[in-house]
């Protein structure tokens, strides 16, 4: 029997979602349609398949600008919903939550445990588990209406097995925006040798695309913003289209082309920013829709090397927030 069902059931005869979120506690209100389980993932996989759908897990947050955009504008478009409803079962999982979990391997620990052992960085992450409990698709952040319906028709679709999500999405969704890149001053001229070496400086890689609003508001706002430009000021930066053929040599001194490498880096939205440390090791990426706050900090994050002494992102942006608020600063997290 589906672990979901007696939950459900009442959940019913108490107008769903304010009993939702009184017997699952979340981080941010969540759609009534989200599925009440006992987090054992094995049963809720297995559970999802016999109905002939798929796991979507969400990890989001309080205060999260990003989350409570994934609910109001993403959860309130009717395709959106009715693809995730047909084919997914809903799992939300706090970040900081105390829950006890199961994993697909089967250890038990808290959600706030779990959401360190998957490596989340950003809210929301979404996760996408086929029939045997693999992730097939991870967003690792917000993605806004019409890219994330388009990832969620690829998962669907089982589309895995036929291509990347970057091709998919490259065909099937259509935005209005600059049909030519922006270039910025320090972006790094050809020839691209991106090989690091002792003592020099972190790395930044940026993957856009034309016709990409996400491209443009990054130009047009990050790039322009005097805290954002001081943190980039620090790297060397480049940029490539995610199809160019343009040659290169890899920070860990391979020869290969733009194009595939981020096939092998699996970039599918754009614009990301991959992060390289000094030695070539990739310490950080962005691959969701950021505010200028969070685009500087995730630049200061890998400049500092402040990833080695804390691997959580979210723990020390919120210690970053709070020393600016101490020291005067104001700090909007959607500004």
């Amino acid at each position: 029997m589906k672990t979901w069902i007696a939950v459900a059931s009442l959940l019913a005869s108490f107008a769903g979602a304010s009993l939702a979120q009184d017997v699952t506690p979340h981080a941010i209100d969540i759609p009534p349609w989200f599925a009440n389980t006992f987090l054992d993932f094995r049963e809720d996989v297995a559970d999802a398949a016999r109905e002939g759908k798929r796991l979507m897990v969400y990890v989001g947050q309080d205060g999260c600008p990003y989350c409570r955009k994934l609910m109001t504008a993403n959860f309130s478009q009717r395709a959106i919903v009715e693809t995730a409803r047909r084919s997914f079962v809903a799992i939300a999982l706090n970040l900081w939550g105390d829950r006890e979990t199961t994993w697909i391997d089967g250890r038990t620990m808290s959600e706030k445990a779990l959401a360190v052992e998957l490596g989340v960085q950003f809210t929301p992450t979404m996760l996408f588990l086929d029939e045997a409990g693999k992730v097939v698709v991870r967003l690792d952040g917000y993605w806004p209406p019409q890219r994330f319906g388009a990832a969620l028709d690829y998962v669907a679709g089982k589309r895995e097995h036929e291509e990347p999500l970057a091709d998919w999405l490259a065909r099937h969704v259509t935005e209005k925006a600059s049909p030519t890149l922006h270039d910025e001053p320090f972006f790094l001229p050809p020839p691209y040798d991106l090989a690091r070496r002792a003592g020099g400086r972190p790395l930044a890689v940026i993957f856009e695309t034309v016709d990409c609003p996400g491209c443009d508001e990054l130009h047009r706002e990050g790039f322009r913003r005097a805290d954002v430009l001081a943190e980039v000021r620090r790297f060397d930066v480049v940029r490539y289209s995610l199809a160019s053929p343009a040659p290169l040599v890899t920070p860990d001194g391979r020869a290969t082309t733009a194009s595939a490498w981020a096939r092998e880096l699996g970039v599918a939205y754009t614009p990301s920013i991959v992060f390289f440390a000094p030695d070539g090791r990739e310490v950080f990426r962005i691959g969701a829709y950021l505010r200028p706050f969070h685009l500087a900090s995730s630049f200061a994050y890998v400049a500092d090397a402040s990833y080695r002494a804390e691997p959580s992102f979210q723990r020390w942006l919120q210690a970053r927030a709070e020393r600016l608020r101490a020291a005067g600063q104001k700090v909007d997290l959607w500004e």
